[in-house]
């Protein structure tokens, strides 16, 4: 094998036509040792990619670009579309502040057809993008690539009926691994089990026709009618479910092997109509640790190539394993508590009260909706739901939230993971929303702890509550407090003071309340004496402490992780409006706009949520509103005025 990387040479996908199968095959471990050893230091999706090499290299031998198009489910198997559509060399920049997005992003390159991060879309698109083409005549392929995970959303289903129904020339890649995030659940992952596993599906695929007028059952079945054929062929035919719904369907072959994949392609787009190519991979292929172990290799930080062992895993329990922790110990006192979730089972931790109580545990797939609609039926029965979803995925059953849960005041527990900022996976997977299309549902509380410890209580709180209660709560490590022994009942709608001052008063929410301590020390050098309110509940909000903080102080400061549009500060501002209270605003959030992604620490400071940024908006508002010269000792003012002109 020759010591020049073939990779090298790979600009744009038509550079792998000239390729011959060794040079593929090399081209191929090429791209596996390049994912490998990237993601081994930026983080990302990892067993996915591994999944789909050989299947990218076929689908894009086949395809003519840049006029064909390709919508990826998801994206977080797009990796190796990045390495061989020109953005190898920038490929260390992945997931990085400024880097390269972790998912596809059409600002990032014009093979990259549409911005993609939630799953089960991917067919809508293509349908739409393919609709478009013949209304102008045009002749370019449209291909999606959903996996079964994904095929378990109802989005996709519906989908599929609409290609059905209009026989629009559209080619689906099902990449089938038997994986989501977690091993896939349900009927449909049942049905592609029996399709993979059964050889004698592949032989009789082409010829069951011809039997059956050829055989003595088949000239009975026949005799009997049309009904009785059709039922016979979706005993024995793979694919029936797709042919069904007018999908012509071919499969399933080998996805790890390249020509297998080309040829199917290539002769779909030879075909009239929809096809589905069923196409079977193995999450991780070619990396050990990764295909014993795929979902933890779905997506991780930065870890050792040699081990496996993910780096920096010591430190504070995260808010997610704090979670996990409290809810099994209720879930013992309680033996009406159920756990729900979509496909996120290792994600939201409940996979571990999966072990402890696998008949009390849900997990229904990527099928938000039908989450919700369970959680509502289940309360209505008598049980008490926990519902774990991550916040970004969580918009996706919003009318559940509404018609399902809260219009029915049933007691259903929402816990929402990844709530705020999330870092490198980026403005698709941020969850900084949910206080915004949550607040205005009515029957329903919210809760933001400021800490792990608070987490715990607040998920005893809600448990306790009568009626739909939410917990939002941020990725990542806690700040290291003490887990309570014995969790704490919060009154609803009550706050905490953690800190008394006298000049401004920061009423922050959830991870921000530790943001708004540090800053009031730094307040204290500029001479600002800052209290600091731990909000607690988002909805009820305490009306009694924004009151009073307004009577006591000559500036407010609301501080969230959220966007600034109808979140917790508009809140606030909605209460002075009812007490008639006029008085100097500065509102905190996530701008109007989507964020970028890259580590939290530059994603906070971009946003001015970090407690240096916090203290510079505080002293700009100040200076602003001429309150300086009652505040700031002398000293302190020519510091802060000349911080102020040099930002």
């Amino acid at each position: 094998m020759s010591d020049e990387r073939i990779l090298d040479g790979i600009t744009s996908p038509e550079d792998l036509k000239c390729l011959g199968r060794g040079e593929l095959q090399q081209l191929a471990e090429e791209i596996r040792d390049t994912l490998i050893h990237t993601v081994s230091k930026t983080g990302g999706h990892l067993a996915p990619n591994l999944g789909v090499v050989e299947l990218t290299l076929g689908l894009y031998r086949a395809l003519q670009f840049p006029a064909d198009k390709i919508v990826w489910d998801v994206g977080h198997q797009s990796y190796v579309h990045k390495l061989i559509t020109g953005r190898r060399e920038r490929f260390d920049t992945l997931r990085q502040f400024g880097g390269l997005c972790g998912f596809l992003k059409k600002s990032e390159s014009p093979y990259d057809s549409f911005d993609t991060g939630h799953a089960s879309n991917s067919l809508s698109l293509a349908l739409g993008l393919a609709e478009a083409r013949d209304a102008v005549d045009g002749d370019e392929n449209v291909v999606a690539v959903i996996g079964d995970g994904s095929l378990t959303g109802g989005m996709a289903f519906e989908a599929l009926n609409h290609i059905g129904h209009l026989g629009t020339h559209v080619i689906v890649i099902l990449n089938d691994n038997e994986m989501s995030i977690s091993e896939n659940v349900g009927a449909l992952s049942n049905y592609l089990g029996r399709v993979r596993l059964d050889p004698r599906y592949n032989r009789l695929r082409d010829d069951v026709e011809s039997a059956l007028s050829r055989t003595r059952i088949g000239a009975a079945m026949v005799a009997a009618g049309e009904a009785a054929k059709e039922s016979f062929k979706q005993l024995i035919v793979p694919g029936m479910l797709f042919e069904e719904l007018g999908l012509k369907y071919v499969g399933p072959i080998d996805g790890h092997d390249v020509e297998k994949v080309q040829s199917a392609v290539t002769m779909a787009t030879r075909t009239d109509g929809p096809i589905l190519i069923h196409v079977v991979t193995r999450k991780g292929q070619g990396y050990s640790h990764a295909e014993e172990r795929p979902a933890a290799f779905h997506g991780l930080g930065p870890f050792s190539v040699e081990t496996g062992a993910v780096n920096g895993s010591g430190g504070p329990i995260s808010y997610t394993a704090a979670f996990s922790q409290a809810l099994i110990s209720e879930a013992h006192n309680d033996d009406r508590i159920v756990a729900i979730t979509a496909a996120m089972p290792t994600g939201t931790g409940l996979d571990t009260f999966a072990s402890d109580f696998p008949d009390r545990f849900y997990d229904v797939g990527i099928a938000e909706q039908h989450a919700l609609g369970l959680a509502a039926g289940m309360a209505a029965g008598g049980r008490l739901p926990v519902v774990a979803i991550y916040s970004t995925f969580m918009q996706r059953a919003y009318d559940q939230v509404i018609e399902d849960i809260a219009l029915q005041d049933l007691h259903v527990v929402l816990c929402l993971d990844r709530a705020g900022l999330v870092g490198e996976d980026g403005p698709t997977h941020h969850g900084v929303f949910d206080m915004t299309f949550l607040r205005s549902v009515p029957n329903l509380m919210i809760m933001a702890p400021a800490d792990e410890a608070e987490l715990v209580s607040m998920l005893h709180t809600a448990l306790q509550a009568d009626g739909p209660v939410a917990i939002r709560y941020p990725r990542g490590k806690g700040r290291g407090v003490a887990i309570p022994a014995v969790p704490e009942v919060l009154e609803a709608g009550t706050a905490e003071v953690r800190r008394v001052g006298t000049d401004v008063a920061f009423m922050a929410f959830g991870r921000m309340v530790g943001v708004a301590e540090e800053a009031s020390e730094l307040l204290v050098q500029d001479g600002v004496s800052a209290s600091v309110v731990n909000m607690r509940w988002v909805k009820p909000l305490d009306i009694a402490a924004v009151s009073a903080a307004a009577a006591s102080h000559r500036l407010l400061v609301t501080i969230e992780e959220n966007t600034g549009q109808g979140g917790a500060g508009s809140a606030v501002l909605e209460v002075l409006a009812d007490l008639g209270v006029q008085m100097p605003v500065l509102r905190l959030s996530i701008p109007d706009c989507f964020v970028t992604h890259g580590a939290m620490d530059k994603l906070l400071a971009e946003v001015g949520l970090t407690p240096e940024g916090v203290r510079d908006a505080v002293v700009g508002r100040l200076l602003d509103t001429n309150d300086l010269s009652t505040i700031f000792k002398d000293e302190a003012n020519d510091a802060a005025s000349s911080r102020r002109r040099t930002r």
